[in-house]
């Protein structure tokens, strides 16, 4: 007869009743402990936050992986993550649609000036070489639009913000919600900047979350 098999919670519980889990939590009691795992449990697999679809989507951009454009200005930037769902699990068949603007903040509303649809292969895994985009009167903080599909999955549209950007004062943590421009804190991405050979450039990680069905 098969016995059926433990969930995480359940295992987990088991250690803590074992005293498995307590090293460096003595002063915490079995449920503060239990507690404490499921609150970073629930922050790691949590969907990724929503944003609006706005006005610039077009259809049928190509899968390039280097949106940023031979002699157009710009500072070049690396976007890059991981495609994971709320249980925590690799994603097969995901496809990213981004679009950006420029860097004087405009879109190509007529053709595939960054934008990309990229096809993520099955390490669930994405990286795009593009530029810092511009910004604009409508919504002035810099933004790349995403929308996010996969088999099995919840459609996801979101955007990713900029620490750096002026928009929020040097405080994104207390500015995000200024002209109810974002929806989350979490969007907004820490930017690193290198300054080795070659021309200085900037990176971001922005790791996804999806829904299942």
């Amino acid at each position: 007869m098969k016995t059926a098999k433990p969930t995480r919670r359940q295992l987990i519980e088991n250690c803590i009743c074992k005293g498995l889990l307590v090293a460096g939590a003595s002063t915490m009691s079995q449920n503060e402990l239990l507690a404490f795992w499921e609150q970073g449990e629930a922050q790691a697999n949590k969907p990724t936050s929503t944003e609006v679809l706005g006005p610039f989507f077009r259809k049928g951009a190509p899968n390039n992986i280097t949106m940023r454009i031979s002699g157009e200005p710009g500072f070049p930037l690396r976007v890059s993550g991981k495609v994971s769902n709320t249980r925590g699990q690799k994603v097969q068949g995901v496809r990213i649609d981004m679009w950006q603007a420029d860097h004087a903040g405009l879109y190509d509303v007529q053709g595939y000036r960054y934008r990309t649809k990229l096809e993520v292969e099955s390490a669930s895994e994405y990286a795009v070489e593009t530029i810092l985009p511009g910004h604009y009167d409508d919504r002035p903080a810099q933004h790349i639009h995403y929308m996010i599909s996969a088999p099995g999955h919840k459609t996801l549209i979101t955007q990713a913000y900029f620490a750096t950007d002026p928009f929020f004062d040097g405080d994104p943590g207390k500015n995000f919600r200024k002209r109810n421009m974002v929806s989350s804190v979490e969007l907004i991405r820490n930017v690193n900047l290198f300054e080795g050979p070659g021309q200085p450039r900037a990176t971001i990680q922005f790791d996804i979350c999806l829904e299942r069905i």
